[in-house]
């Protein structure tokens, strides 16, 4: 896929059907020795290579599996002329395995020897790995054994973007399901809370996200603000964020709820502040809006403030992307959030266009020089992740100025403690304290589903108890 992104891609065992394009892998053991082969015929030529592997040889499995991924990774790359800046890594978390390196007690001298001969990282992005887990492993020593986060979800939008698979409900359909469904989310942030106090364990950050919490009335923001200040312990509190994404939602009224409360850090999230590519993706603003409403958060008094673009927006250009990268920069948010475009499956966009995942070298070179150009601005990675579909197989990465780290992007992203999650789509995913289970406990996904089945919602919430108390603090 990293190779023939967009193309569909089968697989069989059916050794008869070796004809077009294809990959061909097989391991054999005997005798002491894994014997493993690949070859590759892409465009009426074949090319093939084979090692061995004793079979005692330590983390033979691994051996192997990183033997294949540098075979694969050198034919496709021959036969292609692509080379992948991430090497052979396909997951959504580097960062975390280079956490592990220092854990293990390795030297960058050893790290950089490891992923750049085993895992075939580009120097670029091998500097900029390094550079983020350093930036990370600050945010992560503030967490504890008896830490959480708490996620609300607000699955509405003004309208979906082209880009977007997440489940959100353009408003315009859903605005009958929001009384109700603020109704039910305060029952089931009361509920958590009443486990929370039973076990013991101590908040750290509140993160509104979506959708757009934003599409909710000053009162309902209001509402469900109150309510997790009346029903949560505030005293362990580190940050508090909610999404205000889209501009078109944002008014001075609900600005105002925002700063007379807890939270500590909004965004508003441009994406490009190119208007004919606003346009093109199904956002209904303008560069302009996200201007305005910056300069207003700003007057109301927010003083943390995150931006987002996507590189590789369609009819965006390198000389567009550019200058939207330079104005936020010249409004100075404390956060800059650029992501590399993930086509979805379930996105219009895939469906528009699905050759466009093919077209990845400009968003390289956006990417670059976001990169390159923040860095001179003060600002430096601390949150990195990756998405399948991503255009040519980059990354999405969190910047900032010193001392302004999002501090649950960090926790969610290196799954560092427990986020209990409340709300359609939100997904409970809970840490062993000192250990490495992971257990998620799902809500619906769905507003009306949601709704319909609230009680199996709640009972869900049990599996929280019944976790820590297998794996006490």
């Amino acid at each position: 896929m990293m190779f023939f992104p967009g193309e569909k891609i089968t697989t069989t065992t059916d050794l008869s059907q070796q004809d077009g394009d294809y990959l061909y892998t097989r391991l054999r053991e005997g005798e002491g020795i894994g014997q493993l082969f690949v070859r590759a015929s892409v465009g009426g030529t074949s090319a093939e290579e084979g090692m061995e592997i004793p079979l005692d040889a330590p983390d033979y499995d691994r051996q192997c599996e990183r033997d294949f991924g540098r075979m694969v990774y050198r034919l496709l790359s021959a036969a292609t002329g692509r080379a992948p800046k991430w090497g052979i890594l396909t997951g959504i978390r580097p960062i975390k395995l280079f956490h592990q390196c220092v854990a293990d007690g390795m030297t960058e001298e050893e790290i950089r020897r490891l992923f750049t001969q085993e895992m075939l990282l580009s120097p670029g992005k091998l500097d900029l790995a390094i550079q983020t887990q350093k930036n990370e492993q600050k945010v992560l020593s503030r967490s504890t054994r008896d830490s959480f986060s708490l996620y609300i979800s607000i699955p509405f939008c003004p309208s979906r973007c082209h880009y977007c698979s997440f489940v959100s409900h353009s408003i315009d359909r859903a605005k009958k399901l929001m009384p109700e469904y603020v109704s039910r989310l305060v029952e089931e942030l009361r509920y958590t809370a009443k486990l929370v106090d039973q076990i013991g364990i101590k908040l750290k950050t509140v993160y509104f996200g979506g959708g757009t919490p934003t599409t909710l009335t000053a009162e309902q923001l209001q509402l469900l603000i109150d309510v997790i200040k009346e029903e949560f312990d505030f005293s362990h509190l580190e940050e508090y964020t909610i999404e205000a994404g889209r501009p078109d939602t944002i008014t001075l009224e609900k600005l105002q709820v925002i700063k007379n409360s807890d939270v500590t850090r909004i965004s508003i999230n441009p994406q490009t502040l190119n208007d004919q590519v606003l346009e093109a993706v199904g956002r209904r603003h303008t560069a302009k809006d996200v201007i305005d409403k910056f300069h207003m958060a700003r007057e109301v008094g927010i003083d943390c403030i995150n931006m987002d673009l996507i590189a590789g927006l369609p009819g965006d250009t390198l000389d567009s992307f550019r200058r939207s990268v330079d104005g936020l920069i010249a409004l100075g948010p404390e956060n800059i959030t650029v992501h590399s475009l993930s086509v979805k499956r379930a996105a219009d966009l895939a469906k528009v266009d699905p050759e466009f995942l093919r077209h990845g070298s400009l968003v390289s070179d956006m990417v670059d020089y976001s990169q390159r150009v923040l860095a001179q601005h003060d600002y430096h990675p601390y949150y990195l992740y990756r998405q399948k579909n991503t255009m040519d197989n980059l990354e999405n990465v969190g910047y900032c100025r010193p001392g302004q780290e999002g501090l649950y992007n960090v926790y969610i992203m290196d799954e560092t403690h427990s986020i209990l999650a409340v709300g359609a789509g939100g997904v409970t995913k809970l840490r062993e304290p000192g250990g490495s289970k992971i257990q998620r406990v799902f809500n619906f996904k769905f507003p009306y589903e949601y709704l319909s089945r609230f009680d199996q919602v709640i009972a869900r919430k049990d599996e929280v108890t019944k976790f820590y108390e297998t794996y006490p603090f």
